[in-house]
C-alpha cells in the first residue's frame, strides 16, 4: 500500500497540487482540495492522529453524453468523468471492520468485511456494504480493516453516478489497504482499468464475472457505464465505449471553446429507492427482447447488442421475432418500443454523432442530440416534463446540443454551450426553470463542467 501521513492532506494548497498533477483543473483543483482538507479534518475530529498513515482518492462523477440504458444491453455509449465527486481517505486498521463516515454530518457506518453482509436498505451505506461483501467472497484472506472517511460535491440521485461513484471509491482504498491488486484471483481476472469496471458493474448488478462470484448486488439491474467513465476517463475528451464486456472503441476532444452546462432536475431518481422498479423494467424488457430473438432464431447473442453485431440480424426480422415470441408478461407493443429505442440510440444515433463531433460539425451533432432526447421520450419513456424541458430551453437559449441523461425518471440534463457565454447561459436556464417548476428549481444545482480525469490515488508529497 502506498500510503502517506494523515497531516498531508490536511493543506489545502498542497492537496491543490496533487489533485492538479492528477489533471485536475482551475478552479476544481482548489475547491476540491479544500473538500479533502474537511475530510481529513472530520478524521483528525474523530481522534486519528495526523501522523497516521492514510491513502487519499478523487473518483469523479460522469456525464452520459450519449447512450441511455444501452450498456446493460451490450451496446455502447459516449461518456467522460467531471471535475466534481468524492474525496476520500483511508486509513489502515487492524479489526476486520470498515468504519465509513460522511465527513459533511459526521454519520459513521461500522461494516464487517464478511461475505454475509447484509446492507441497510435505503441507506447510502447500501453500496459500501455491497463492495466489502462481494471483496470479502471474492478475494478471501486478503481484505484489511479500515476507518474510510469521504464527501463528496455531485448531487445526489441526479443522474451524475453519485452512487457508482461510492462503489468505485470504497473498491479502490479497500483494495489499497488489502493490496488486492496481488491476490490471485485479481490477477487472473482484472488485468486493467476496463476489466476493473466490467467488474464493480458486476458487484453492484450482483452478476459473477469470470469466476468471481455474484450476490444480490444493490437491486439494479445495470450495466458498467458508469464506473467506465469513472475509471477510464481523459481530460479535454469524450471517450466511446462498448459494453458487455466493457471494451474502448473511440475518443473525440470536448469541442473547442466549449463547456458542459449542468442542470441537476432537482427530482431524484434513486436506483436504490423508488425508481428502482422503472428503472429495472428498462433492463428486463432488453433481456426479455434477447430471450425472444434467441427464441426466433435458435442463435445464443446473450444480448440486443450481440443480435445486431450477429451475421443473421434484420430490423424487420427483429421485430417480427418480439411480435412471435414475447416472453410471459411482456407485451409484444412494449418490446418493440424497447428494441426500437436501443436500435436507434445504439446503431443509428451514436455512430453518427460521434462522426460529427470528430469532424468538427456541431449542427449535425445538436440535431442527432435533439433525436436521443425524443427517443427517450417516446420510446425508452423514462423521461418527465422538468427533464424534457430543460433540454427544449437549453436549445431554445442557444446549446448547440442538450440532453437529459443517467437512469432517468428525474435526473440532469446537460447543455453544450460556449464558454465565453456559460454564466449567461446558466443564469437564463435556471430562471427559466424556476419560473417553470418553482418547487423543483428550490431543489435543483446548476453549474459549469469541463470533461475532467478518471479516478486516481492523491500524491501530495
Amino acid at each position: 500500500m502506498r500510503t502517506q501521513k494523515l497531516k498531508h492532506f490536511l493543506h489545502a494548497e498542497a492537496v491543490a497540487r496533487g489533485l492538479t498533477a492528477g489533471g485536475v483543473r482551475g478552479e476544481a483543483a482548489g475547491r476540491l482540495a479544500g473538500q479533502m482538507a474537511r475530510v481529513a479534518a472530520r478524521l483528525r475530529a474523530d481522534g486519528q492522529a495526523v501522523e497516521a498513515p492514510a491513502c487519499a482518492f478523487f473518483v469523479p462523477g460522469r456525464i452520459e453524453v450519449l447512450g441511455k440504458h444501452t450498456d446493460y444491453a451490450g451496446g455502447s455509449s459516449l461518456v467522460c468523468a467531471i471535475e466534481r465527486g468524492f474525496c476520500v481517505i483511508a486509513l489502515p486498521e487492524a479489526a476486520t471492520r470498515l468504519h465509513l463516515t460522511a465527513a459533511e454530518t459526521g454519520e459513521t457506518v461500522s461494516l464487517a468485511l464478511r461475505e454475509d453482509l447484509a446492507p441497510r436498505p435505503g441507506h447510502w451505506s447500501t453500496y459500501a456494504a455491497t463492495v466489502a461483501r462481494r471483496a470479502a467472497r471474492n478475494f478471501p484472506g486478503a481484505l484489511r480493516g479500515g476507518r474510510f472517511a469521504f464527501a463528496s460535491d455531485l448531487p445526489q440521485a441526479a443522474g451524475m453516478s453519485s452512487s457508482s461513484a461510492l462503489v468505485v471509491a470504497v473498491f479502490l482504498a479497500l483494495s489499497a489497504l488489502g493490496d488486492l491488486t496481488r491476490h490471485p484471483a485479481y490477477r487472473q481476472h482484472i488485468d486493467g482499468k476496463e476489466r476493473l469496471a466490467h467488474y464493480l458493474g458486476c458487484v453492484e448488478n450482483g452478476q459473477t464475472f469470470g469466476t468471481l462470484v455474484g450476490d444480490r448486488g444493490v437491486g439494479t439491474f445495470g450495466g458498467s457505464e458508469d464506473h467506465t467513465a469513472i475509471l477510464c476517463a481523459v481530460p479535454g475528451t469524450l471517450r466511446r465505449y462498448a459494453y458487455a464486456p466493457t471494451r474502448f472503441e473511440r475518443a473525440v476532444p470536448q469541442p473547442a471553446g466549449y463547456v458542459f452546462v449542468l442542470a441537476a432536475s432537482g427530482v431524484t431518481a434513486e436506483k436504490a429507492g423508488a425508481a428502482q422498479a422503472r428503472y429495472n423494467r428498462a433492463a428486463r424488457l432488453a433481456a426479455a427482447a434477447a430471450q425472444a430473438w434467441r427464441a426466433a432464431t435458435g442463435r445464443d447473442d446473450p444480448h440486443l447488442g450481440a443480435a445486431l453485431a450477429g451475421p443473421v440480424f434484420a430490423r424487420d426480422r427483429m421485430l417480427q421475432a418480439l411480435r412471435a415470441h414475447a416472453p410471459a408478461g411482456f407485451a409484444a407493443a412494449d418490446l418493440i418500443d424497447r428494441f426500437e429505442h436501443f436500435y436507434t440510440e445504439n446503431a443509428l444515433i451514436l455512430p453518427a454523432a460521434v462522426e460529427a463531433l470528430a469532424a468538427g460539425d456541431l449542427p449535425a451533432f445538436g440535431a442527432l442530440v435533439d433525436r436521443s432526447q425524443r427517443a427517450a421520450e417516446r420510446l425508452l419513456k423514462n423521461q418527465i416534463e422538468e427533464t424534457i424541458f430543460l433540454a427544449r430551453q437549453a436549445r431554445a437559449l442557444g446549446a448547440v446540443a442538450a440532453s437529459a441523461f443517467g437512469a432517468g425518471f428525474g435526473g440532469s440534463v446537460w447543455a453544450l454551450v460556449q464558454a465565453g457565454g456559460a454564466e449567461d447561459f446558466l443564469e437564463a436556464w435556471a430562471g427559466r426553470y424556476a419560473a417553470a417548476f418553482p418547487e423543483a428549481a428550490r431543489r435543483s444545482s446548476f453549474f459549469v463542467e469541463q470533461s475532467g480525469p478518471a479516478a486516481f490515488q492523491l500524491d501530495v508529497t
